[in-house]
């Protein structure tokens, strides 16, 4: 009987010590290398969002989280030492990740170790869960997951777009398309797919043109563009060296319809380029972007104060985006910790799986739904396009006074909802 009464005392007096073990997670994020002009954003929103939840939530059933923040600068070698870092000394169970070349590189670790990575990559390779495309080089990723469509699924609905855009201005013959990016795993993605879509559609596909993922000069890029008589032109790199691309071509006074990815426009991209970004057309993530209603723009503006308490800082496209991604894992958290159940990577990574067409609670009308299954990782097939508006001089006034005065504007174009198709899938 004192037995029994002494290990109850100390299953009591353990309880709070329990409620209060934080619970680690990793953030990698690029603050200083080649893709920081939309890592920083995007990273803000996850950092902002994992502190929202401590502070107003109490973290995942009462337990705060541990948040491991690293700027791995982009270098893929010091994203795998960090995670091997994590595993070992702060046994991460979920990491918010960053890059397509990271991201790919660590899909073996996260699977041997059963962690969760919720990536800002969004290569299709890392949907293939069940590991049954059966595409070259295409391994499963049970515990890779992304918020939004795939750069290939993006790339798709945009040319499917160009296709309607080349007959509604009364285009003759065949359109030309060219992919353009810098010879590296995330730029690279989506171009086979974007190729093979385009020849289907009936676009003639031209030699692709690199340029660099950092600023630079690329006047003969744009030359070639111009000698080729390229149409439509899919712009694979963020937005920093996009804008040293825009400019060239407006220079050399090239026409061409340039279509970015995900990460290559925003509001800053079209302030820091002017003009010369008037007319690009690239996917949005999310349903709304800022300026633009919707219930749960009241979450985002309260978690924007954590790092703003003013409440006046303008929040680019990828800042709503990452608190998206983290409200994904935050509530597949929820879903593992519930009814007492243990916080691990196995518990989380199911908790993915147990809602279709997920849009996190409080985050209505912002995030765009999304349904992950054990098989099919693509969490959307809708593409939301949007084109950036510049009329006017951009050099006076931040992106939040040029937005509210018009001189810039992001104007959607069309939505775009693409068949699941199984013979897609990684790829």
């Amino acid at each position: 009987m004192k037995a029994a009464l002494a290990l109850a005392v100390t299953f009591a007096l353990a309880a709070p010590a329990l409620a209060q073990q934080r619970i680690p997670v990793g953030h990698l994020m690029d603050n200083s290398g080649a893709t920081s002009d939309v890592g920083v954003p995007y990273g803000q929103g996850v950092a902002d969002t994992l502190a929202w939840v401590n502070q107003t939530r109490n973290g995942i059933a009462g337990r705060q989280m541990n948040v491991l923040g690293f700027d791995y600068g982009y270098q893929a070698p010091r994203a795998v030492s960090q995670y091997q870092a994590w595993t070992g000394r702060e046994r991460v169970v979920a990491i918010q990740g960053w890059g397509t070349a990271d991201t790919e590189a660590l899909v073996r670790f996260v699977n041997r170790d059963r962690i969760p990575f919720i990536s800002g990559s969004y290569s299709a390779a890392l949907t293939d869960a069940g590991g049954k495309s059966g595409r070259q080089g295409v391994e499963a990723s049970p515990y890779n997951f992304f918020f939004g469509p795939s750069y290939s699924d993006a790339l798709r609905g945009m040319l499917r777009w160009a296709a309607d855009d080349w007959k509604a201005r009364g285009g003759q013959g065949r359109p030309k398309y060219v992919h353009m990016g810098g010879n590296h795993p995330y730029p690279n993605s989506p171009k086979e797919a974007g190729e093979a879509m385009a020849r289907e559609l009936g676009f003639e596909v031209l030699p692709a043109i690199q340029f660099a993922l950092t600023p630079g000069d690329y006047t003969a890029q744009c030359l070639t563009l111009k000698q080729q008589g390229a149409n439509y032109a899919y712009l694979g790199n963020t937005a920093g060296s996009n804008i040293s691309v825009l400019r060239a071509c407006q220079t050399a006074g090239v026409q061409v319809q340039f279509m970015g990815n995900v990460w290559g426009m925003d509001e800053n991209a079209m302030k820091a380029a002017g003009s010369a970004a008037n007319g690009v057309v690239f996917p949005v993530r999310t349903q709304v972007v800022t300026g633009q209603d919707a219930p749960g723009m009241e979450t985002i503006r309260a978690i924007s104060r954590i790092s703003d308490p003013s409440g006046t800082a303008y929040r680019p496209v990828h800042y709503l985006a990452g608190a998206c991604a983290a409200m994904l894992m935050v509530e597949a958290m929820d879903t593992a910790a519930a009814n007492g159940g243990q916080v691990t990577g196995e518990r989380i990574q199911k908790g993915f799986y147990e809602r279709a067409n997920w849009v996190p609670k409080g985050f209505e009308g912002v995030c765009t739904p999304s349904t992950f299954t054990a098989e099919d990782h693509r969490g959307t097939m809708r593409v939301a396009i949007y084109r950036a508006v510049v009329n006017g001089d951009t050099s006076q006034g931040s992106v939040a006074e040029l937005m509210r005065a018009g001189t810039m504007r992001l104007e959607p174009v069309t939505t775009v909802e693409l068949e699941r198709k199984r013979e897609l899938l990684g790829w």
